[in-house]
């Protein structure tokens, strides 16, 4: 066998296994299956995606969902690409930059109405009313990292650049925040600041989350996407699949039914004590929920747009994708 002929049959093979990764049974079918790539580990954060595993709400509509954590290495936007995924959740930051790059991507809901990305401070110790107030603290910022240009657009805004104040790179260690070395650490508000603050409360101290989106800056985070092509072919089985996950959802976000959210959370998150689940379930709700007449999902246009031109101002996309395009649930868009 020639090297061409190898190489023509080594390209057919991987085509159907494209084609095979992308296969989606027709409407008719009993059930429905589907991959559905979460940006994160399993843990309260995603109490909704499985709520909705645990409670029958994707079978009720029909539909075989394999609900997948993610990491930094099982990206959501890539395996839509390749097809290796039907759903899943990306951040506003990772839609635009995978936009710039001709990524076929469209945003179905978005999560959280409010970026648990914040910072963590003692307080009366320090006290934030402005964001030039930051000027005589010590910051922490993963370089890099999402929290890096929230806090330059925040500093922004006090004309301030990161050259103005103290900053700490922060990796995955609290020790600097917790020996009182950095009086501001950046951290997700529903996971590690719940951690953090009862470990602190536990010390006599007290604490604060400085939140950018009460200064002006909502730079939104996790949403559900899909392929422009799955959106476009199959409208009828994404409809199912997002009706069925937001209605997971808002029955998660729901007081009166903690105790069986908790008990599905504890099964694939068996290492946090239940007394900081139930925490953290309080807050993602605030997060997620803030207010009962809003519905889960619900898309804020105008904040997806401040994303992309923060993103732009920060130098982290070059040319603008028009991201608001992309936002493909009317019904929810605000």
């Amino acid at each position: 066998m020639t090297h061409i002929q190898r190489m023509v049959i080594g390209m057919a093979v991987w085509m159907a296994v494209a084609a095979c990764a992308l296969w989606i049974p027709t409407a008719q079918a009993e059930q429905t299956r589907f991959n559905y790539r979460l940006k994160w580990l399993f843990n309260t954060s995603v109490a909704g995606d499985v709520f909705a595993m645990e409670n029958g709400f994707f079978a009720d509509a029909g539909l075989d969902v394999q609900v997948r954590e993610g990491s930094p290495e099982k990206d959501a936007i890539k395996e839509l690409e390749l097809g290796y995924a039907h759903f899943g959740v990306a951040s506003a930051d990772q839609v635009i930059r995978a936009l710039e790059k001709g990524a076929d991507v469209v945003v179905l809901a978005q999560v959280f109405q409010i970026n648990p990305m914040q910072w963590i401070y003692r307080y009366p110790q320090v006290q934030i009313t402005h964001p030039a107030d930051l000027k005589q603290y010590h910051l922490g910022v993963t370089f890099g990292g999402n929290d890096e240009t929230i806090m330059q657009t925040l500093l922004a805004t006090a004309d301030l650049t990161l050259r103005d104040v103290k900053v700490t790179g922060v990796r995955f260690d609290f020790t600097p925040f917790l020996k009182n070395q950095v009086d501001l650490w950046p951290v997700y508000r529903n996971s590690q600041g719940v951690i953090l603050a009862d470990r602190l409360a536990k010390e006599g101290e007290t604490v604060r989350f400085l939140n950018p989106a009460d200064f002006g800056v909502d730079f939104v985070a996790n949403s559900i996407v899909t392929s422009g092509a799955m959106a476009t072919d199959y409208p009828d089985l994404v409809a199912r699949f997002l009706s069925a996950l937001l209605a997971a959802w808002e029955a998660a976000m729901d007081p009166a039914n903690q105790a069986s959210v908790l008990a599905a959370v504890k099964k694939y998150d068996t290492g946090t004590q239940g007394q900081v689940q139930a925490a953290q379930l309080d807050v993602t709700r605030t997060l997620v929920k803030p207010d009962p007449d809003i519905p889960v999902g619900r898309i804020q246009t105008a904040a997806w747009a401040q994303t992309e031109a923060i993103m732009l101002d920060q130098g982290l996309i070059r040319t603008p994708v028009h991201v608001t395009s992309r936002l493909r649930n009317p019904v929810l868009v605000q």
